[in-house]
């Protein structure tokens, strides 16, 4: 399984009402990159160098189709998996799943978090890759 890391800003964010993480009311996506992203530094999907669109990927990446809940002071977050095909060639190569809020209009698309392969990935043509959110995507207390 891939390691989850929260950009440092997430945690601002929360504290000034730019998520509305229960329920389903703000859209939560996902896009691939093989650029290192930078928890302490990057806030918005802007800094983030996508992997280019075509072969399966589109810019601006997949709906997680987020679900969240508050049960005793804490947020639980869930998603659907996401799949990518390749095709008709390979996906470029990519390490990070990153994880942003496409809702807010001020900051623009901001980020949540990222999972790290270890190791840059390319998908062949006619192969799929899957991310596995689990039962639960994100905790927030």
């Amino acid at each position: 399984m891939a390691a989850f890391v929260k950009f440092h800003q997430f945690a601002e964010d929360v504290a000034n009402k730019v998520h509305d993480l229960v329920g389903t009311q703000d859209t939560l996506r996902v896009v691939l990159t093989n650029t290192a992203p930078q928890a302490a530094i990057d806030q918005v999907l802007g800094t983030i160098i996508q992997i280019p669109a075509g072969n399966g990927y589109v810019t601006d990446g997949e709906d997680i189709q987020n679900d969240g809940s508050e049960a005793g002071g804490i947020v639980t977050i869930t998603a659907v998996d996401v799949i990518w095909t390749a095709g008709p060639a390979n996906l470029p190569p990519f390490r990070w799943a990153v994880i942003y809020n496409a809702t807010p209009v001020t900051p623009l698309k901001p980020l949540i978090g990222y999972y790290d392969y270890g190791t840059s990935i390319t998908v062949l043509a006619g192969e799929t890759f899957k991310i596995d959110f689990g039962p639960t995507f994100l905790q927030v207390q």
